[in-house]
């Protein structure tokens, strides 16, 4: 299955909605109105687009298709290229569909560093995984660090995903310090000669200070240890969560400085709008999206595909 119908697939859902919506609001041969365009924008919000957005697509068809008669095959067009521009922003983050590790910040030398943060549930260590998986699939040497020390069940899930992948992991017993299992895994990527490192870290909520502040430290610990470390900074959220994942992603830039954000678990949602809203809300480029429960349903997020397949019938 290709990457489109991937994300077809994942975003069905979604794409049921709005498709449905268009089919009740816009019908062909009548003349689009005010009327028609407050309801469909009323329907965006609804799948979670957010206000910002959805009031730049609804101006988009108003300035095109208003007073026309309707034509859907057009009005989608006008939808999915003004949702492909939104999703872009002005970052200049690269999205080769051909190379899924292409909007990855990379290290000038030695290995790069990619932190994961997200609070519990989100999906964080299986996003883990899948994105292990796809740097060991493009042939690079990786290591883990499972700095969930506070969750046995985190470690021991990661371990069984790194002996699935065929990659190394770096544990510590429970309780063990997080910022201690970063810097041992740090140690253990230069020694190897590793071309990544993925450290996970604790899931938490963002309203609790004290482990924000480790998070900190972690990032201390790994700048120190590695030069330009972590070279990414990746937020991993669960989409079904919708706009909460908004607030949950402006607490956590504060803290570890998000270089990008993963949007697990949009398979299960009809809101997957969501990733427009803090696309808008954030100006943090989307770089990969979960879109199921295996090992390889970790897509490359890439704005033209994913409009289209949001969109798609």
């Amino acid at each position: 299955m290709g990457l489109f119908d991937r994300l077809k697939q994942g975003l069905q859902k979604t794409s049921k909605v709005l498709n449905t919506d268009v089919r009740d609001l816009f019908r062909s041969g009548e003349i689009l109105t005010e009327e028609h365009l407050s309801k469909f924008e009323r329907r965006l919000v609804e799948s979670d687009m957010g206000v910002t957005a959805s009031m730049a697509i609804v101006e988009e068809l108003r300035k095109n298709h208003k007073g026309r008669t309707v034509d859907v095959d057009a009005i989608w067009t006008t939808v999915r290229e003004k949702l492909q521009s939104l999703l872009e922003g002005e970052e200049g983050v690269t999205w080769d569909p051909d190379d899924p590790l292409s909007p990855l910040n990379r290290a000038e030398s030695g290995p790069t560093v990619i932190l994961v943060a997200g609070v519990n549930g989100v999906g964080k260590t299986t996003s883990i995984a899948k994105l292990a998986n796809l740097l060991h699939k493009a042939g690079n040497k990786v290591v883990l660090a499972a700095g969930d020390t506070f969750r046995a069940a985190a470690v021991e899930q990661l371990t069984m995903w790194s002996e699935r992948i065929g990659c190394e992991i770096v544990t510590r017993p429970s309780g063990t310090d997080p910022a201690s299992v970063a810097y041992t895994g740090c140690e253990r990527a230069l020694e190897t000669g590793a071309d990544f490192l993925v450290i996970d870290t604790a899931g938490r909520l963002q309203t609790q200070k004290n482990l924000m502040q480790e998070l900190e430290k972690i990032r201390r610990v790994i700048g120190n240890k590695i030069p330009g470390g972590p070279h990414e900074s990746l937020l991993v959220l669960d989409a079904t969560t919708g706009q909460n994942g908004i607030v949950q992603a402006e607490q956590f830039t504060d803290v570890i400085s998000s270089t990008g954000l993963v949007l697990a678990k949009l398979d299960g949602t009809a809101k997957g709008g969501v990733v427009v809203a803090i696309r808008q809300k954030m100006g943090i480029p989307v770089k990969y999206i979960g879109v199921g429960e295996q090992i390889d349903d970790l897509q490359l997020f890439e704005p033209q595909t994913f409009a289209e397949a949001l969109v798609a019938e």
